[in-house]
């Protein structure tokens, strides 16, 4: 059966929060794959540092991947917490999250899986973390839906192996939304808009962004676990696609040192049960919300220093945060913790009294830890009944962290946002810190041609 025959409300079976796939509720991944035409499946898994993982399973094996998952070396995956003699790490499936991709391969699919160690979830598996950061939003009553902003350039190397913008007309001193540079990358963005639209994710928008050679396509939100799979799925997506037109689509922060950098925005909204939280008409401060969500923005805005080392994990995100400038005359990344309204110069933006679009993150995020440790800096503010003092002044003047090494020290110095990587097990925030100040002075130790041009015949 092919996909157009499928029944999209199949495509559309999410995972609930905090849900686990061993349970009753879960659909049953052989009749998904039987129903789709699958004949290959992915089992992904994404590491500490975002890097997707995965086994190709042939259909035929499907029952044993759904009841025993598939076994990994943990050590070899990469930054997932394990040592070369420890135990496999095994990923059991998510049947919710199964995503027929035949616009990759015909026949073929993903699902998402969460790591298990010797039977028990591995507190190291940015999934489980994110589970588990979302239970205890439950048993709080609350429940976290997430749109994501996701920018990417798509570029090529030069015979010297100098990066260089794809689309060589795409030249322009001022690229955004030029229609002219939309229409010579139409197959692309098309074909990677038909792959989410056919996957019931709702795009609705895809866009040249500032810098030349720069794109973001949307789609709409969803629960959190949902969003942040669809995030890990759509990365992919756009690198195996863009790969097969000769092109590379990469998610750096800031490969180009005078273009705007590329983002992951975050829009976050709290819901009891069907009725959203943050929406108050009497809002005396002006932007239509509720303390509740006040004290929510007053938390991420106390924990703006730490959360930098989550939504902003890598050296070079520090080369977009500390633009002062770029070729268009704006970096679109913000400087300070400071919140208003729909006002795209501030950490939080509060574009409606539906959510709040945190503008911090980039595109090397762990969409999973980026959550995670979002939602539990929000909580923390509700829990203490924060506020953020007045909206275009409240919060911090201080900046942001200038480097990756500040932001693992404001880290290591918070117990709520490391404690939120620490949910589903202890150990795991100093085990993040330690990797990204090793990648810290692995940088700092590289001579850089900054440096020669400088200092070579300075003295």
């Amino acid at each position: 059966m092919t996909l157009e025959a499928t029944d999209m409300s199949v495509l559309r079976l999410q995972s609930t929060n905090g849900r686990s796939p061993a349970t009753s509720e879960s659909p049953d991944l052989a009749e998904l794959a039987r129903t789709t035409g699958t004949r290959f499946i992915l089992a992904v898994f994404t590491t500490l540092s975002g890097k997707p993982c995965a086994k190709l399973v042939p259909v035929e094996s499907v029952e044993e991947l759904q009841t025993d998952g598939v076994g990994f070396a943990g050590y070899a995956a990469g930054t997932i917490g394990q040592v070369p003699k420890d135990p496999d790490l095994v990923a059991i499936p998510d049947a919710s999250s199964f995503t027929p991709i035949p616009f990759v391969r015909e026949g073929l699919a993903l699902v998402h899986c969460d790591p298990h160690v010797e039977g028990k979830p591995w507190p190291f598996a940015p999934r489980v973390i994110l589970k588990s950061v979302l239970a205890e939003a439950a048993r709080k009553g609350l429940s976290v839906k997430v749109g994501a902003e996701i920018e990417y350039f798509l570029v090529q190397r030069d015979e010297h192996g100098a990066l260089r913008t794809a689309d060589r007309l795409d030249t322009s001193r001022q690229p955004c939304y030029d229609a002219r540079d939309v229409t010579r990358m139409y197959d692309h963005l098309t074909s990677i808009s038909a792959a989410m639209n056919r996957l019931g994710w709702g795009n609705y928008a895809n866009d040249h962004e500032d810098g030349n050679g720069q794109f973001e396509q949307n789609f709409q939100y969803a629960d959190a676990l949902t969003t942040a799979d669809r995030v890990v799925t759509l990365r992919y997506l756009l690198s195996v696609l863009a790969e097969q037109r000769g092109m590379t689509a990469t998610f750096m922060p800031k490969p180009f040192a005078d273009r705007t950098g590329s983002g992951m925005h975050m829009h976050l909204s709290l819901w009891r049960g069907e009725t959203p939280v943050f929406p108050d008409a009497a809002d005396p401060r002006g932007l239509g919300l509720s303390e509740t969500a006040y004290s929510f923005i007053a938390g991420i805005l106390e924990h703006a220093g730490a959360l930098q080392g989550v939504i902003a994990p890598t050296v070079n995100s520090y080369k977009r945060t500390g633009a002062t400038t770029t070729s268009s005359g704006a970096t679109w990344s913000p400087r300070y913790a400071t919140y208003g309204g729909n006002d795209r110069t501030h950490y939080l933006r509060v574009p409606d009294a539906n959510r709040v679009e945190l503008r911090g993150g980039d595109g090397s995020a762990n969409p999973y830890l980026a959550t995670a440790a979002t939602v539990a800096a929000g909580l923390d503010g509700i829990e203490r009944c924060l506020d953020p003092g007045v909206p275009g002044v409240g919060g911090s003047s201080d900046t942001l962290p200038m480097t990756l090494l500040h932001a693992m020290d404001a880290l290591s110095a918070d117990p709520v946002v490391s404690g939120a990587l620490d949910t589903a097990g202890p150990g795991v925030a100093d085990y993040f810190a330690s990797l990204k100040r090793e990648e810290f002075f692995q940088w700092h130790n590289t001579v850089t041609p900054w440096e020669i041009d400088s200092y070579l015949t300075a003295f």
